[in-house]
């Protein structure tokens, strides 16, 4: 395995989506028998991830040979940067490359001016829920949901991802002064 050191953070290229479903496929693997009906084999969206490279919305964590191994994929909902999915190869887990990946999307949306940053995920699931605490991310209460966040997560129930074991977080952005450095 390579340290973190070997990898780069870039915005998605349009040579790395086709790339990008065997990362989600063998990530997703990690859910099987942990999720009910989640099996980790959903193919991925080639076309998808090249729209999102297109938006300037998908990032990657690159090894030294420069083929991604990692990756994040935002959506822009309304004033909200939604992450909408971010998987590493088994093999470069536990490297930071998904934190990595999800800074270069914060800092994106730090500096387009955005709100804050979303993403749903499962609650009990141990490495997401708190994994995603411990980067920033808050629970937001249904309550909270914007209408747009709100339709998302219905989206997400009408493609079976059942909301009662879900959680919606937020990672507030603060406000970007002129040196560049997040205001407090």
């Amino acid at each position: 395995m390579s340290t973190a050191l070997a990898y780069t953070i870039r915005p998605a290229r349009p040579e790395d989506a086709p790339r990008l479903p065997e990362i989600e496929r063998l990530a997703g693997r990690l859910f099987a028998g942990v999720v009910a009906g989640v099996d980790g084999d959903a193919p991925g969206d080639v076309d998808g991830f090249r729209r999102a490279q297109r938006r300037g919305h998908l990032w990657v964590a690159a090894g030294a040979d420069d083929v991604p191994v990692a990756f994040a994929l935002f959506e822009a909902l309304g004033d909200t940067f939604h992450l909408e999915e971010v998987d590493v190869h088994p093999d470069h887990a536990r490297q930071g490359l998904g934190a990595r990946v999800i800074e270069a999307g914060v800092v994106f949306a730090r500096k387009a001016g955005y709100a804050d940053v979303t993403l749903a995920t499962y609650r009990e699931v141990p490495w997401n829920a708190p994994y995603y605490a411990q980067l920033g991310f808050e629970e937001l209460p249904p309550e909270a949901w914007s209408p747009v966040l709100r339709n998302r997560v219905a989206e997400e129930a009408r493609r079976g991802l059942d909301p009662a074991l879900r959680v919606v977080m937020r990672c507030p952005l603060g406000p970007v002064t002129e040196a560049g450095k997040e205001a407090r």
